[in-house]
């Protein structure tokens, strides 16, 4: 797909940046961007799990209860989640390339 895209819109007249060029980037896709097809719903959970923990591991508030742009409330709401998950330790997501 981003392939696809990138070929499409390569037509246009943004310039990469020096840096972008020297490492023969495109301007089109944010760097280290990638595409996941969920494979299940285990992969599903993780993915899930990771962005409502993303806002706590980079600082930005102590538990995802107080990120408020986050779909971790709905999930709550749902009965998916206890609200104080992620809270009271720090989370681990084990094999993941995700940083």
């Amino acid at each position: 797909m981003k392939s696809r895209f990138t070929r499409q819109f390569n037509g246009s007249k943004l310039t990469p940046s020096k840096a972008r060029s020297n490492k023969k980037e495109q301007t089109v896709w944010q760097r280290r961007f990638w595409e996941h097809l969920i494979r299940d719903e285990n992969d599903y959970k993780k993915h899930v799990e990771y962005i409502h923990y993303n806002p706590v591991k980079h600082g930005y508030v102590t538990a995802p209860k107080d990120w408020p742009n986050s779909t971790f409330h709905r999930f709550v709401k749902e009965g998916l989640y206890p609200k104080d998950w992620g809270a009271a330790e720090k989370l681990i997501f084990e094999n993941t390339n995700w940083e």
